[in-house]
């Protein structure tokens, strides 16, 4: 069968990486992501209907260090997931695929997703 004279499947390798790819693959890892936090959200739901024991134990891994830093990540995960959705929309309508126009449209998919994140989190700071 290998010798056939057919060519075999480039790897990844041979590929050179595109702005849009590398979003691309973001969008379906951040969409993995936020499945995952469904299962934190879940988690503080039953916390808080199982009593205060509980809900106090989810609190304070909430309000730790790595809480803290897990809740920024899926903040900057649904900014970008939900950017690169409106992007992956305009797209479905036929609009946008001029090379140009995706690299400026991810460019500012990550700008969104950034101001965003640090717009909510400053919130979150100045109102406690």
């Amino acid at each position: 069968m290998a010798g056939a004279g057919r060519p075999l499947s480039p790897h990844l390798q041979i590929y050179r990486w595109y702005l849009t790819m590398a979003l691309s693959i973001g969008h379906r890892v951040t969409g993995v992501a936020m499945a995952g936090g469904l299962f934190l959200l879940t988690w503080w739901l039953l916390a808080l209907a199982s009593g205060p024991e509980a809900f106090a134990t989810v609190e304070a891994v909430k309000d730790s260090w790595l809480g803290v830093l897990v809740l920024f990540g899926y903040t900057l995960v649904l900014f970008y997931h939900m950017g690169n959705g409106v992007r992956h929309l305009v797209w479905d309508a036929g609009y946008g695929f001029d090379v140009h126009v995706a690299a400026h449209s991810g460019l500012a998919v990550l700008a969104f997703a950034g101001a965003m994140t640090i717009l909510v989190w400053i919130v979150i700071a100045v109102t406690g």
